[in-house]
């Protein structure tokens, strides 16, 4: 249980880094003053991926289009793994995904997650919500009034 648990908290780090401001993802590693000591395992690279889609969720899969993503993948002295994977072409940004996703793993997580996660979550939640307000400023409702025939 213990492992699901870790796997799905992980993936919602790994995405929110992905989906994070590049430059606030930047101050806030640069904030955080770490620099741990690394080696390659896949150096930062950007290709292209098929992004695919179902019609209303459930329907048959097919293909929207590409993505440009950048991707690295990493190593800590002490063995430890880091991937990631960003949208775009930023080579930076996937490194700073790759030590941060790196670092979660080891004793300094809640650390991190108080210096790095915690500020882009709460910047991408005030940003969806900003968004969400404009959209329902725009909202029309539809009524129908009884006539009285029946």
């Amino acid at each position: 249980m213990t492992d699901q648990i870790a796997a799905q908290d992980r993936k919602r780090w790994l995405s929110l880094l992905a989906t994070a401001d590049e430059g606030q993802l930047a101050q806030l590693w640069q904030d955080s003053g770490r620099a741990p000591a690394f080696r390659w395992l896949r150096t930062p690279e950007a290709g292209g991926v098929m992004v695919r889609g179902r019609a209303g969720g459930t329907g048959a899969p097919f293909n929207l289009g590409e993505m440009t993503v950048t991707r690295c993948s990493l190593a800590l002295e002490n063995g430890t793994v880091g991937h990631g994977y960003v949208q775009g072409r930023s080579k930076a940004k996937a490194e700073i995904a790759a030590k941060v996703d790196a670092l979660m793993q080891t004793d300094c997580s809640e650390d991190l997650r108080a210096q790095i996660l915690n500020p882009l979550a709460d910047a991408q939640h005030k940003a969806r919500t900003t968004r969400a307000a404009k959209a329902a400023a725009t909202k029309v409702e539809f009524f129908t009034l009884v006539r009285g025939e029946d």
